[in-house]
């Protein structure tokens, strides 16, 4: 039948005419992308989509990624956010094993600026259904075998399988930083990150490298400061600490459930999570949760935060306030003082409940002993001042001690863990 034949080769000509020129989501070392050409790579499973954009009134332009799948643009990651195209002209191609982004003069604005030998294979990058972007070589198609991935340099946006903190092998910390304004992706003042100098490793907001909140200790199950991340049928967090890494991720068990963790300009963390019913992103939670106790170090040392007294500020049984003028004036910044010097012998503890542990970068964590060892190591240590358990899983597991003041503590109405501070035997009572 000759009309089948025609309307075939037709079929024919038009696929051999339009096809596309490239895999969807993956870029060869021979293709580039362009502004002028509109073209984007779109993950598989359509979720994540990689191209050039401008955000709301500027005209600058950024190459960046966002979720396809949404209507209205969530950008999840730039790659140039502090050097953007200051017109419509820009080239993303792999040059030299590098991907490298040129302006309109053909100058590179942003790379990803690997030394590296000769490969016997060419490169290419791809967008991965997980939103991350990557390089490899490409006949290696394992994740293992990544040269460069945008997971490693995150913008204000942690995905699921996205790693928060630090990478001990690769040297790499990897923190979040907010976008200056809604208009402008470029280093905002706000960032979350790890820190991880000794003691127990705690995430802070940081407001111009100022600390603004505190996450608490991981205890287990969660950050102790982050009482709403609990348990969700859909949702697994993890922490990881051993000698190649120390960091915070999460992932989905329900695939038609996203979410995602973001510092905003105005200095809040929150989780947004899209549930197909409610065609929107809901904020699940965000921290600060209140500016009284939320915020770090509200009520100075050996004092406590708690929303239900007024003032809220409460210095811990056995201190008084350091400046009672202050005190009086509901400012509880100068903290307490013990009403009893300690002895060193004789000494005991009040149990506070419901606490969020102290900051624990100056703690000694020994996750080998359970807290009645945990008392008497505290005791024989004249300059230790509280502990805890480490762990909060199975009625409490580890050892937290202090040594010296005691910062950052608060209440919760229902979560939150017992912390035993030591006082002299006069303040017992």
């Amino acid at each position: 039948d000759n009309s089948y034949t025609l309307s075939f080769l037709l079929v024919f000509f038009v696929f051999v005419l339009f096809r596309p020129a490239f895999s969807i989501n993956t870029l060869s070392s021979t293709e580039s992308l362009t502004i002028s050409s509109n073209r984007t790579l779109v993950s598989r499973g359509v979720v994540f989509e990689l191209g050039f954009f401008t955000p709301g009134s500027s005209s600058r332009w950024y190459l960046g990624i966002w979720y396809k799948k949404f209507p209205n643009r969530t950008y999840v990651w730039v790659a140039n956010r502090d050097s953007p195209l200051s017109n419509a002209i820009g080239t993303l191609k792999i040059s030299n094993m590098n991907l490298i982004l040129l302006d309109y003069s053909n100058k590179s604005v942003w790379s990803t600026n690997l030394t590296r030998g000769n490969e016997r294979s060419p490169v290419v990058a791809d967008l991965l259904a997980n939103g991350n972007f990557v390089m490899r070589d490409s006949n290696n198609n394992d994740g293992s075998g990544f040269l460069w991935q945008s997971f490693d340099y995150p913008t204000d946006t942690l995905l699921p399988e996205m790693k928060l903190g630090y990478d001990l092998k690769k040297g790499l910390n990897r923190f979040l930083t907010a976008w200056k304004n809604s208009d402008d992706p470029s280093s905002g003042e706000t960032s979350y990150q790890l820190d991880t100098q000794r003691g127990m490793p705690e995430f802070y907001i940081l407001v111009n490298g100022s600390r603004f909140h505190r996450s608490g200790p991981w205890n287990g199950v969660q950050f102790s400061g982050i009482p709403e991340d609990q348990k969700l049928s859909y949702m697994v967090y993890n922490f990881i600490e051993n000698t190649e890494e120390v960091a915070y991720t999460f992932r989905m068990i329900n695939n038609s459930i996203y979410s995602r963790l973001k510092i905003t300009s105005e200095g809040f963390l929150e989780r947004m999570t899209w549930i197909p019913t409610t065609v929107a992103w809901n904020l699940f939670w965000s921290v600060p949760v209140d500016t009284r106790c939320d915020v770090y170090t509200a009520c100075g040392p050996y004092a406590y935060c708690d929303l239900n007294s007024s003032p809220v500020c409460n210095c811990i049984q056995g201190f008084k306030p350091l400046n009672v003028q202050q005190w009086a004036l509901r400012d509880g910044s100068s903290g307490c003082i013990r009403r009893t010097r300690l002895s060193c012998s004789g000494d005991g503890f009040t149990r506070m409940r419901r606490m969020k542990l102290p900051e624990t970068t100056k703690a000694i964590v020994d996750r080998s002993i359970g807290v009645k060892e945990c008392e008497k190591r505290c005791l024989s240590d004249c300059n230790c001042t509280a502990y805890a358990n480490a762990d909060i899983r199975n009625g409490g597991t580890g050892c937290v001690t202090w040594t010296g003041a005691l910062e950052d503590i608060r209440t919760y109405f229902a979560e939150g863990q017992d912390l035993y501070v030591r006082l002299a035997a006069a303040d017992l009572v």
